[in-house]
């Protein structure tokens, strides 16, 4: 069972693959279907190497702060030292602890942070509420069946996968379908103005390009070999899968996609 700090993709390679697979020009287009606005303050929880921080604080101006939070000392130092500026800073912090000193903020980015929460997400949603202005917006976004939806596999590989998954969610906290319940978070806090949208964030077909082939090649030895799976389907183990695995991935026949679910409220003024 993972402890409560650790963070299911650690690795030295970590900051690499989250600017890497980081689109700027979508996550812009996010950040205003959601409603930031120049002038605004914005939280970036779960904020990562900074690069989305960044991003948000840009959207921002003129006028606007940003704060990224992140529990890890090394990326917090990292987005600090690359990205921090007059307006943007960045802080270290557990989010299921007070943030009460933080202040109040109009804005609240939360993307592909929850479902590495699965026990947690919604008390970790509640405690960002608390830290949402009055009529200020908190924007949930994350990803339905993650890493689930391939077409062409074999019948062993898709079996693995399935396995991993599930040891992933029962002894890492992981929640491959937290998309689906961002709306009921929302809801169930009384938030108003509640909107989602449903996009593909992986649609992934042909040849393989370089990014995706990075960003899917870490999760499986990072995740897939941290996971404690058995792969009991493969002699050959954990090498034997990702081999297979990469063998699968590179072919331009395979089909992968994954739903991304944004949904965004605003709470209600006088509370």
């Amino acid at each position: 069972m993972k402890k409560e700090s650790e963070y299911l993709m650690e690795s030295d390679e970590e900051i690499a693959r989250l600017e890497k697979k980081t689109d700027i020009n979508i996550l812009h287009q996010q950040a205003q279907w959601a409603g930031l606005r120049p002038g605004m303050r914005v939280a970036d929880i779960g904020c990562g190497a900074g690069i989305t921080t960044r991003a948000l604080f840009q959207i921002a101006q003129p006028g606007g702060q940003a704060v990224g939070v992140d529990m890890s000392p090394q990326r917090v130092a990292y987005a600090q030292q690359t990205y921090g500026a007059p307006g943007l800073s960045f802080e270290r912090r557990d989010v299921i602890e007070s943030l009460t000193d933080l202040g109040e903020f109009d804005f609240i980015w939360v993307r592909f942070f929850l479902e590495y929460h699965r026990s947690r997400a919604f008390d970790i949603v509640r405690n960002l509420a608390r830290i949402t202005k009055p009529g200020g917006i908190l924007c949930l976004i994350d990803l339905d069946y993650n890493c689930l939806n391939h077409f062409g596999m074999s019948d062993r590989l898709s079996s693995a996968l399935q396995g991993v998954m599930r040891t992933l969610e029962r002894e890492a906290d992981f929640d491959p379908r937290v998309g689906i319940k961002l709306y009921s978070f929302l809801y169930d806090l009384g938030f108003e103005q509640v909107d989602v949208t449903l996009s593909a964030h992986h649609l992934i077909f042909g040849a393989l390009g370089e990014i995706d082939n990075f960003n899917w090649t870490k999760k499986v030895e990072i995740a897939g070999r941290g996971s404690g799976y058995p792969f009991s389907e493969y002699p050959g183990g954990y090498e034997e899968f990702a081999e297979e695995f990469r063998e699968f991935f590179a072919h331009p026949r395979r089909f992968t996609y994954t739903p991304l679910i944004a949904c965004r409220g605003q709470r209600p003024l006088g509370r």
